[in-house]
């Protein structure tokens, strides 16, 4: 991939290591065109990173008692506030240094811009976190509230939003089993194509559809593995996702459920989730073995209802396969189906989001998940707004209340929520359903109270412990490595679960 042009490089200079990424997120969400770099110069900070014409240098300054800002020059012409600062001390806890100087560096940022985030300071945490932990300590709406725009500036709508969903958050998770219980994750990598925002682990099904028998003999013995580590666990939620699990055939989906049901206790099972996500991948037939497989919950993820971004984003169907796809899936039974929507994708106006909401509400979904797009690194947008630039992707105020509006109309309340670096507009993506619809499996990789058992190229187990302390394991994301060295990823799980 290209470097980002010198002139829109902001420079960043810190001389104390240990805040870079809260630094470089902040400031990102600030000027998202922009590449921002963070450079440690140890002691008295004696260069500067030179940012591009028009942007702002940015000097962060430790003492002993203070952290000091200097921004010079940018949009405004010679402006300057240097000497601004906040006060710290040699023993104040790093958490709260970190919030200071963010708090600090929001405001020069904001004035400096004209900007307001809607999250204000937060990042690198789940939103719903703060509010759940401060419910389950005994805290009020007004308590929560309080602590959250005092501590990071975030707007009255994004507080109410997060106190909302935490409230439902707690009492879906209320019958779940944390310590004696697991979930289940297998990732099935491979697409029809790869999607131009797309960093996950995902290969073009035409050059694996040989290998595909060698994949799930890999998988069974995972899922051997499983059946093994767990057999006192109770089960609570299965998801298999990717990449998109229905490129799998109908006899292929149908052998894999057939091991899971064979080797795994199904009957405390909550939700059985598949991603059946692109149209052009589903039909009658694998919608049948998915139904006859016990899955409970699919997904048929149409992302917009404007036929121009779907060619443009690489998504190989229309809107109509869209629309007879999900037609399908009610017809094979599903009375829960949850459509994924991105906001902010190249070239979409306000009106196409409104004509996407309309498009799906005749379908009538279960659950809607709205995605603000992240632009990931590994994913061919990063090129693509290189190009094209990043001013044609639009998510505003606007567009999230379209869709939140949409979601009650059908019935739906907000139900999970999480945020991603490098969000379009700086918001977040939202999970909506229908009593009883909800995505059980999406609360709990988002919340991280309960071990996850994740199976397939590139999924990461997790491990909770009852202090809190969460640790993982990753299995290889190449499909042939996965494949030659199932034997170590199964070890990687059994020291990762091994009970001392």
């Amino acid at each position: 991939m290209t470097e980002m042009k010198e002139e829109n490089l902001i420079g960043v200079t810190v001389n104390h290591a240990g805040f870079e990424y809260d630094i470089h997120a902040l400031v990102k969400a600030f000027y998202p065109a922009c590449n921002v770099k963070v450079s440690v110069e140890e002691g008295e900070n004696k260069g500067k990173e030179s940012s591009g014409p028009g942007l702002p240098d940015l000097n962060i300054l430790f003492t002993e008692k203070a952290v000091l800002v200097s921004l010079i020059g940018g949009e405004k012409e010679n402006a300057s506030f240097a000497g601004k600062k906040v006060e710290i001390t040699e023993d104040m806890p790093r958490p709260e240094v970190k919030n200071r100087l963010k708090l600090l560096l929001y405001v020069i940022l904001s004035e400096h811009t004209g900007k307001q985030l809607p999250w204000g300071t937060l990042t690198g945490i789940r939103p719903t976190k703060i509010p759940m932990t401060m419910l389950e300590e005994g805290k009020s709406d007004q308590d929560i509230m309080k602590y959250m725009k005092d501590t990071y500036l975030i707007s009255d709508e994004k507080g109410r939003l997060a106190i909302e969903i935490a409230k439902r958050e707690k009492r879906l998770l209320e019958t779940i089993h944390y310590e004696d219980g697991y979930s289940l994750y297998i990732g099935i990598p491979f697409c029809p194509t790869t999607c131009l925002y797309c960093s996950f682990t995902s290969y073009p099904i035409v050059s694996w559809r040989k290998r595909v028998g060698e994949y799930l003999d890999a998988l069974d013995r995972e899922i051997e593995f499983v059946a093994e580590t767990f057999q006192d666990k109770v089960l609570d939620t299965i998801y298999i996702g990717g990449g998109t699990p229905t490129t799998l055939e109908a006899p292929e989906l149908s052998r894999l459920l057939g091991k899971i049901s064979s080797c795994l206790d199904l009957s405390h099972l909550k939700e059985f989730t598949v991603e059946a996500g692109r149209a052009d991948s589903i039909t009658p037939e694998k919608l049948k073995a998915l139904k006859e497989g016990g899955v409970t919950r699919i997904s048929v993820n149409p992302q917009t209802m404007k036929q121009e971004t779907l060619d443009l984003i690489g998504r190989k169907h229309t809107v109509e396969q869209v629309k007879t796809a999900f037609a399908m899936a009610r017809q094979a039974g599903f009375d829960n189906i949850n459509m994924d929507l991105i906001l902010g994708l190249p070239e979409e106006e306000p009106a196409d989001v409104k004509n996407t909401i309309e498009e799906v509400k005749k379908l009538a979904p279960d659950s809607l998940t709205v995605h603000s797009l992240a632009i990931k690194r590994a994913s061919h947008m990063s090129r693509w707004i290189e190009e094209n630039g990043i001013s044609t992707l639009r998510n505003t105020d606007e567009t999230m209340q379209l869709t939140a509006a949409g979601a009650e109309v059908m019935g739906m309340a907000p139900y999970y929520l999480y945020r991603q670096k490098n969000m379009s507009g700086n918001f977040e993506n939202v999970g909506y359903a229908k009593e009883g619809k909800f995505g059980i499996y999406n609360i709990l990789i988002m919340e991280e109270k309960q071990a996850i058992a994740a199976l397939g190229a590139g999924s990461i187990s997790k491990r909770i412990y009852q202090d809190g302390r969460i640790e993982r394991c990753e299995n290889v994301k190449d499909v042939s490595q996965y494949i030659e060295r199932i034997d170590e990823m199964i070890e990687r799980k059994r020291v990762l679960f091994h009970e001392s």
